[in-house]
């Protein structure tokens, strides 16, 4: 795992305005459970990117575990949009029954 962070890590530092490297390595931080800095990353990464989503639920993940209830929210309602928006009925719907879990 550490490698794959490493890999990750050293993309963004050379290109830091690749969304896809920042989301790569904000997964990467998921997995190894740093969620501080996997909110820093995905809130990164979605400055930079119009995402579907998807990185808007992983965002509420890491403010969960974080126990950052009210931004998750937040982060899921915004994810519930865009998802709308790009035709992923069903993310949506796991999204609205994430925020009743908060």
């Amino acid at each position: 795992m550490q490698d794959r962070l490493d890999y990750f890590a050293r993309l963004v530092a050379e290109e830091p305005t690749v969304a896809r490297a920042r989301f790569a390595y904000a997964n990467e931080l998921i997995r190894a459970e740093r969620w501080e800095d996997a909110v820093g990353e995905l809130r990164a990464y979605l400055a930079l990117a119009e995402d579907e989503g998807n990185a808007w639920g992983r965002l509420a993940e890491a403010l969960t575990a974080l126990g950052r209830p009210d931004e998750a929210a937040d982060a899921y309602l915004t994810g519930i949009d865009q998802s709308l928006k790009h035709g992923h009925t069903g993310m949506a719907a796991d999204f609205e029954a994430a925020i009743e879990e908060l």
